[in-house]
C-alpha cells in the first residue's frame, strides 16, 4: 500500500498519482478564480477613465479603489453560503458553483457599457459584478483548502495546502501577462475603445476547462466519513458562530492570524503594483514585467514555508512573517522608490513643499471645491510629499523649495516643481531592475511566511463537520473586509498626511495586532487530528 496515502480515518483508495490531481485541480480553478478577481485590480487605474466621471481623476481613482474593495466584503457573505452548502452537502459541489459564478461574472464585466455610454448605470453595474465576484471567491479559497486538506496526509498538509495559497499570486501574473500581451499587441487607441475587454472574455476559456476538470473530482474522504456516520452539521452557520467554543477559535484565527496574513500578502504583492506604477509614475510594460519576475521568483517561498509549517509547526512561521512586515515594510518601499524612478527620490529628499490655506478639505470622492484642496489633489497625482500647514488668509500658498506660489495656478505649481528636478514619468535607463526584483522578492518572502502556513492552520483548527463554513468567514473578513481596502485606506492616508508613505502605517498596524494577539493565543495545530 505504498503507493496510497494514509490518514486519521483510515487508508484512503487515493494514490500519490490521484493527490497530485486533487491538488492540481483544485488549484487551477483557484488561479481561475484569482485571475478573474484581479484582472479588475490590474486595470484599475485604466478603468477610473472608464467608468468614473472624469472631472476628478483623484476621487475617480479611489472610487475604483473602493469598488475594487467592495468585492472583498461580500466574500464574507460568500463564505457563509458556501460554506453552508459545503458542510451539508459538499466540498466539490459547493466550489463547482462559486467557479461557475466567477466566470460568468467576470465575463459580463467584458461586455459592459462604459461611463461615456451609458452615465452613472455603468458604475452600478461595474459594482454590482464586482460584488458577484467577491460572493463567488468567498466559497472558492475555503473549499480548496478543505478538500485538498483532507486528502493529505498528516504530516504534508501545510506542503499540499500551500499550493493553494500560491495561485493568488499565479491568478496576479497570469493577470498581468494577458493584459499586457493585449496592449503590446494593440495600439493605444484600440485597447482604450475595446481591447481592454478581451482578458474577461478570455475567462469563458478557462472557465469550461476549470470545470470540466473539477467535474472529475470525487468527494473528499473525511466528509465522506462523517456524511455515512451521520455526523454532518444540521446548522453550520450557528453552529460556528453560535456555540463560544468555536466563535473563540473564529476570533483567534482572524486578528491573531488572518487579519496580520491578508495586509501582509496585499503589500507585498498587490499594493505594490499601484505604488510603482500610480505614485512613481513606472510606465506599465516595466512595472507588469518586473512585479511578474519578482513573484515567479518569489512565490516558491509560500510553498517552502508551508512545508517548513509541516516540521516546525505553523504558528511561530507566521508569527515571525508579522514581525519582519512590522519590521521592514516602510523601508522596503522606500529602497523601492529609490531603486525604480531615483529622480523622484532625489526630490523627495532634497524638496520641501508646504501647502498653507484656511479653507482645506480632505476631500475622498468629492470633487477638490477650494484652491486649496486643488493644490493637494495635484501634489497627490504627481505621487509627491507635502506639509499642510495653517493659515488665517483663504488664499492657498503653495512653497515648493524657494519658489511661494499665491492662489490656485496648475501650471506655475508645475514649472516649480520641474525647475526642483522633479520628474513626470519614471525614467526607463535609470530604472534599478534588479534592485526593484530583489526588494519585491524581499515581500514576497515575508509573504510566503504568513501565507504558506495558514490555509492548513485554518484547516486543522475546526472540526470536519463546520470546517468549511468556520475556516472560510475569518479568512474572507481578514483578507477581504481588512486586507481587500488596503489599496483604498492606503491612498486615502497618503491624502490625508501629504506623504506618499502613510498608507503604510495600514498594514503595518495589522501585521503588530496579529503578532501580539497571535504570540499570546494563537494555538499550535499542524499535530491535530482532522477526524474530529
Amino acid at each position: 500500500m505504498s503507493d496510497s496515502v494514509r490518514t486519521e480515518v483510515g487508508v484512503r483508495p487515493v494514490t500519490k498519482a490521484e493527490l497530485r490531481k486533487v491538488v492540481f485541480a483544485a488549484s487551477l480553478g483557484t488561479v481561475f478564480e484569482w485571475y478573474d478577481f484581479y484582472l479588475y485590480g490590474s486595470l484599475a487605474i485604466f478603468f477610473s477613465a472608464l467608468f468614473y466621471p472624469s472631472d476628478n481623476p483623484t476621487a475617480a481613482f479611489l472610487a475604483v479603489l473602493a469598488t475594487y474593495g467592495a468585492g472583498y466584503v461580500v466574500r464574507p457573505i460568500g463564505a457563509l453560503v458556501f460554506g453552508r452548502i459545503g458542510d451539508k452537502v459538499g466540498r466539490k459541489v459547493a466550489f463547482i458553483i462559486t467557479i461557475t459564478v466567477m466566470g460568468i461574472a467576470t465575463a459580463a464585466v467584458g461586455v459592459m457599457p462604459t461611463f461615456a455610454s451609458v452615465g452613472y448605470v455603468a458604475p452600478a453595474l461595474l459594482l454590482s459584478l464586482r460584488l458577484l465576484q467577491g460572493f463567488a471567491l468567498g466559497g472558492e479559497y475555503g473549499g480548496a483548502a478543505v478538500y485538498v486538506a483532507e486528502h493529505s496526509a498528516p504530516g504534508e498538509r501545510g506542503y499540499q495546502t500551500s499550493w493553494i495559497a500560491t495561485t493568488a499570486t499565479t491568478g496576479l501574473i497570469l493577470s498581468l501577462f494577458v493584459i499586457l500581451g493585449c496592449r503590446l499587441v494593440l495600439d493605444a487607441a484600440s485597447f482604450a475603445a475595446w481591447g481592454w475587454r478581451i482578458p474577461f472574455l478570455f475567462s469563458l476559456l478557462l472557465l469550461a476547462v476549470s470545470v470540466y476538470i473539477r467535474l472529475q473530482l470525487s468527494e473528499s474522504p473525511a466528509f465522506k466519513k462523517i456524511l455515512s456516520e451521520g455526523r454532518t452539521s444540521k446548522a453550520p452557520i450557528s453552529e460556528s458562530f453560535g456555540e463560544w467554543k468555536n466563535l473563540k477559535l473564529v476570533l483567534i484565527a482572524l486578528f491573531g492570524a488572518v487579519v496580520g496574513e491578508g495586509v501582509v500578502w496585499n503589500a507585498g504583492q498587490f499594493y505594490v503594483l499601484f505604488f510603482i506604477t500610480g505614485t512613481l509614475k513606472v510606465d506599465y510594460q516595466d512595472a507588469y514585467l518586473l512585479i511578474s519576475i519578482a513573484l515567479i521568483l518569489g512565490t516558491p517561498f509560500i510553498v517552502l514555508f508551508g512545508w517548513l509549517s509541516d516540521k516546525v509547526g505553523r504558528k511561530w512561521v507566521m508569527l515571525s512573517g508579522f514581525f519582519l512586515a512590522a519590521l521592514t515594510l516602510m523601508p522596503i518601499y522606500m529602497a523601492i522608490t529609490e531603486a525604480a524612478n531615483p529622480k523622484l527620490a532625489d526630490f523627495l529628499r532634497t524638496t520641501h513643499i508646504t501647502v498653507e490655506a484656511k479653507d482645506c478639505n480632505f476631500n475622498v470622492f468629492s470633487k477638490p471645491s477650494t484652491d486649496c484642496d486643488k493644490a493637494r489633489d495635484l501634489l497627490t497625482r504627481a505621487g509627491v510629499n507635502y506639509e499642510l500647514k495653517p493659515s488665517q488668509t483663504a488664499s492657498v500658498t503653495t512653497r515648493i523649495g524657494d519658489r511661494e506660489i499665491l492662489g490656485f495656478d496648475e501650471a506655475s505649481i508645475r514649472s516649480a516643481m520641474k525647475a526642483n528636478g522633479y520628474p513626470e514619468k519614471a525614467d526607463p535607463a535609470l530604472i534599478n531592475r534588479p534592485a526593484v526584483i530583489g526588494l519585491i522578492v524581499a515581500l514576497m518572502f515575508m509573504v510566503g511566511l504568513v501565507f504558506g502556513p495558514v490555509a492548513a492552520f485554518l484547516v486543522e483548527l475546526f472540526p470536519t463537520r463546520i470546517r468549511y463554513t468556520a475556516m472560510s468567514l475569518p479568512y474572507h473578513v481578514g483578507n477581504g473586509v481588512i486586507a481587500g481596502f488596503l489599496a483604498f485606506f492606503a491612498t486615502a492616508f497618503s491624502v490625508y498626511a501629504g506623504n506618499i508613505y502613510a498608507g503604510l502605517w495600514y498594514p503595518i498596524g495589522f501585521a503588530v495586532l496579529s503578532l501580539v494577539i497571535g504570540t499570546l493565543f494563537l494555538p499550535e495545530t499542524k499535530d491535530l487530528s482532522l477526524d474530529r
